[in-house]
């Protein structure tokens, strides 16, 4: 009697393990990109991801450790930084803030990237960890190596506006669907926020520059005798 019950099919499910480990980790992923784009951070729970993925919460835990660390991991962006910096060269300096600007947006298009871009968005806007952690993936790695790799003064600075930029942008657009706004097209906003995000990577960015006075490290021009 007992070996039969070892050899049944509800044993083997017992420890709340799937076949094939890999996919089962896609799955609970895929499952946590879902949760955390409709719910937020705060109330996406391990239970609920589990229940949507099939698995045992305890297999959530064993692959992840924490909802931080599953958070985390959802994170990953569907564009590599690398790929936007040999689109940012291959464009010259002189169109690195509309092809910023446009590899950005083309990225929330395709619905399978979607849910992971809505997902770090909605969970930033409500819960302080989950900000920090998107402020850190995205300076980290997109802002700050595209900043770095021009050379420019005040890097960290640059790519922190940058930064700001989009993620209003994309609040705006893709959550609020604040009109015109989520109606415009790719083509438009890079027209309009091109140049802006330009002048961050490498224009000047105090007011005093940009509106061509004297720096305060300048010495003050002569006036008229």
């Amino acid at each position: 009697m007992s070996g039969s019950r070892q050899g049944s099919p509800a044993a083997g499910r017992r420890g709340g393990r799937r076949p094939g480990d890999s996919g089962t980790r896609a799955t609970i992923l895929t499952a946590a990109r879902a949760a955390f784009a409709a719910r937020g951070f705060d109330h996406a729970t391990i239970r609920a991801i589990a229940a949507e993925a099939g698995v045992d919460p305890a297999l959530v835990i064993h692959y992840f450790g924490s909802k931080d660390a599953l958070f985390e991991a959802a994170l990953e962006l569907p564009v590599a930084p690398g790929r936007i910096l040999e689109r940012a060269h291959a464009t010259g300096s002189d169109e690195i803030g509309a092809t910023l600007t446009r590899t950005f947006l083309e990225a929330w298009e395709p619905p399978e990237t979607r849910n992971q871009l809505l997902a770090m968005l909605r969970s930033a806007s409500t819960n302080d960890r989950a900000m920090g952690m998107v402020r850190d993936l995205l300076v980290r790695e997109v802002f700050g190596p595209v900043t770095q790799a021009l050379g420019v003064p005040d890097a960290r600075l640059r790519a922190t506006l940058i930064g700001s930029q989009f993620i209003g942008l994309a609040l705006m657009r893709y959550i609020g669907r604040l009109e015109p706004l989520a109606s415009a097209s790719v083509d438009e906003l890079v027209a309009a926020i091109g140049p802006t995000i330009q002048r961050y990577l490498t224009g000047p960015i105090t007011a005093g520059t940009a509106a061509g006075c004297p720096s305060p490290s300048s010495p003050p021009s002569a006036g008229p005798d």
